[in-house]
């Protein structure tokens, strides 16, 4: 009888380690195939550009397997109306990609000063920047200058045709840039300095001594205070989801691009995806602007990936060109994201992608349906 026992027993591991040994199979299948994995890029239009230029664009973008674009058309409805047809008609998905927190040469938010950012120096990004020109941004606390921004994404999400109103600088400015970047401003970051450390505006320190009873200027080290720290996280968080209302509302989708991963994103932009209501992310996974070897673009996206994997956000991978030194790069660059499961990769920028990188973003799109 015992015998018999064991030898049932034996039959049915046998039987779940064959099921196991299908389901791993299966999940590795499921892995190469490449089918649904998407191509796209991000592009800025010109209004002074032609139709039949536009159609040219978009059909050498089809041809080498781009699926999507991602549009920055200043926020203006009226030219995003006009080239969405002409996308799809090529087969390809349009997104209204919008500068969101940082609205430079806004004419309507520059007739309100009170409305822009102000650092822990006491200086207004409506007349001191920092780092560049065009660092122009909104308080995203104070009822005016988010009612401001949301209806700008109102009236994108209202454009028929397109996929998702997908978010841009959709944060605080940088309190650390990426480290490949500081050379250029001649800068050490090592702390968090007072001209890079936003928003102390009179809405955000009025707002936040009413939660937490205290004055956020009065501290001597803002850098451990965490509570200022994710008053700043929720003012982002809570103007996302307020975007997501709307944007769904029109039914479209919300998407953003982020930068690299929701931890990095925290420390360096008080940006924390993961715990956003969105549909979908772009990670920017710049790996040259952090000195980093292209197999991080892997470990960025697998660090993303997880972090979000319980919420059911889609992550496309960011993929700056002008650092790759050829199209066997770009092509490792691709399988680096898919591997670590992104659901597509988009390139900044459309111009930047020559002939040949064209012709290996189309060789590798091919390579994953075998």
């Amino acid at each position: 009888m015992q015998a018999k026992f064991l030898l049932v027993l034996l039959s049915i591991l046998v039987v779940v380690g064959c099921n196991q040994k299908e389901e791993k199979k299966d999940a590795s299948e499921a892995t190469i195939d490449g089918s649904d994995f998407k191509f796209g890029t991000w592009i800025t239009s010109s209004k002074d550009k032609t139709n039949e230029a536009y159609t040219a664009e978009f059909k050498r973008y089809k041809a080498a397997g781009i699926d999507e674009v991602l549009i920055n058309t200043s926020t203006d409805p009226k030219e995003l109306a006009r080239l969405v047809p002409i996308a799809k008609e090529e087969g390809l998905k349009v997104h209204a990609w919008i500068m969101a927190v940082n609205r430079p040469g806004d004419s309507i938010a520059l007739q309100h000063p009170e409305w822009y950012m102000v650092s822990r120096e006491g200086k207004s990004c409506f007349d001191t920047r920092p780092y560049v020109g065009y660092y122009q941004w909104l308080c995203p606390t104070r009822t005016e200058s988010r009612n401001h921004i949301l209806g700008l994404v109102e009236g994108l999400a209202k454009v028929e045709g397109i996929e998702s109103v997908h978010l841009d600088y959709i944060r605080f400015p940088d309190i650390f840039l990426p480290i490949g970047l500081l050379p250029t401003y001649n800068l050490k970051q090592e702390t968090e300095m007072a001209e890079y450390d936003f928003c102390y505006c009179d809405a955000c320190v009025s707002a936040f001594e009413k939660e937490h009873h205290k004055n956020p200027r009065d501290s001597k080290n803002t850098s451990i205070d965490m509570e200022w720290k994710q008053f700043r996280l929720n003012a982002i968080k809570a103007l996302v989801a307020d975007a997501y209302k709307i944007v769904h509302d029109n039914n479209k989708k919300l998407t953003a691009a982020v930068f690299p991963y929701p931890e990095m994103a925290d420390h360096m932009v008080r940006q924390r995806w993961d715990k956003w209501d969105i549909d979908e992310v772009y990670p920017m996974i710049y790996h040259g602007f952090y000195n980093e070897e292209i197999d991080w673009i892997g470990f960025a996206t697998k660090q993303g990936v997880e972090d979000v994997a319980s919420k059911n956000i889609g992550v496309n991978t960011g993929i700056y060109i002008p650092p790759f030194k050829s199209a066997e790069e770009l092509k490792q660059a691709i399988r680096y994201a898919k591997e670590n499961g992104a659901k597509g990769v988009t390139f900044f920028d459309g111009p930047t992608l020559t002939d040949e990188y064209l012709k290996a973003i189309k060789e590798t799109k091919e390579s994953f349906k075998k």
